[in-house]
């Protein structure tokens, strides 16, 4: 039964705004831990800014996202749904 209510949680509309308050939540707590870590040996001179990882990370999937999305309609990759019919 609590797979329900978890499945329930995330799917119903009446808990948007509390899931919202929780998912800023729980990113304040991984900024300010983020910000807590002592970054003493640092290689290069981007480990050392807080929250790189994050934003690295972001921008590569955005990337990633609109690199295939090109290749897939400027490339010739996707096709029309009855394109074998």
């Amino acid at each position: 039964m609590m797979i329900g209510r978890l499945v329930n949680f995330f799917g119903d509309t009446r808990y948007k705004r509390l899931r919202w308050r929780l998912l800023v939540a729980v990113l304040g707590l991984i900024l300010i831990a983020d910000l807590l870590v002592p970054r003493h040996h640092s290689v290069h001179f981007w480990d050392a800014i807080p929250g790189w990882g994050a934003v690295f990370g972001f921008a590569s999937c955005v990337a990633i996202i609109f690199v295939s999305k090109f290749i897939g309609h400027k490339g010739g990759i996707m096709r029309d749904e009855d394109y074998y019919d």
